[in-house]
Formats: structure tokens, C-alpha cells, sequence
């Protein structure tokens, strides 16, 4: 199952891309946020063959909501109605700073933040997958 994984932000949106099987994240695009990122992001999942949705959840050191959470869940509602495909959230807690450690300062830094991310949720999931297989046993 391959997944969207998406750092949004008021000026620019961070776009990565799960492999086919949906176990490795790979950062994909930076697109800007503008009147026309839902057309963009839904011309995106139809052209890749996206089959979920994966949000980052935006909030601040106390843990308590930022100011660009309320618009990323509305674009995340939005693109769930427009796709019509789960959309799920995962902590994207200093994926900035991350992936800035780790790649330096380049134009493709919201897209690895949403690598990041989106690899944080597939780990997570596969390895849930993996202890519901051995329980089955």
C-alpha cells in the first residue's frame, strides 16, 4: 500500500512517498501552499497511485496545539472528502530541525520533515502489524 505523508504549513507543504509495499518513506516534493494545494496534492495520490493519507500532527513543546494546527486538519478533512481515502496523524515534533541535522539547510527540507514523519507512522504500523501476525500463531 503505497502513502502520502504531509507536513503542511501556512507558506510551503512538505510531499513524501511510501514505497509500493508501504515499509520505506522517501521525501518527494515541496509544493507551495496556495489556492490550489488540494488539486495539486489529489492530482498527486491519483498520478501515484496513493492509497491512504498521512497528516503530520502539528503541535508545540508543551504538546498543546500550534497555530497551524486548525489548518492542517482542515486540509487534511478536505483532502480526505476530495480523494476520498483515510487520512490518519502522526507527531511531526522538530522533523524539521531533523531533517535540517541532517541534510543541511536545502529547499527540500519539508519534504524530508515529511519523510520523517511518514516513516514514524509505516514503523509504528508495521511493527503493530507484525505483533497482531504473531499473536495470530
Amino acid at each position: 500500500m503505497r502513502y502520502l505523508g504531509i507536513d503542511y504549513g501556512t507558506k510551503k507543504v512538505g510531499l513524501a512517498l511510501s514505497d509500493e509495499v508501504g515499509s520505506m518513506a522517501f521525501p518527494e516534493s515541496v509544493v507551495p501552499n496556495t489556492k490550489d494545494l488540494l488539486d495539486v496534492v489529489a492530482r498527486l495520490v491519483a498520478d501515484r497511485g496513493v492509497e491512504a493519507i498521512v497528516v503530520g500532527e502539528s503541535r508545540d513543546y508543551k504538546g498543546a496545539e500550534n497555530p497551524v494546527h486548525a489548518p492542517a486538519n482542515a486540509f487534511a478533512q478536505e483532502l480526505g472528502g476530495k480523494t476520498g481515502l483515510p487520512v490518519s496523524f502522526e507527531p511531526e515534533f522538530m522533523t524539521s530541525v531533523q531533517a535540517r541535522s541532517l541534510q543541511g539547510d536545502s529547499g527540500m527540507i519539508d519534504a524530508s520533515a515529511a519523510a520523517l514523519m511518514l516513516q514514524s507512522f509505516l514503523d509504528r504500523t508495521n511493527k503493530r502489524s507484525i505483533l497482531d501476525d504473531d499473536n495470530e500463531t
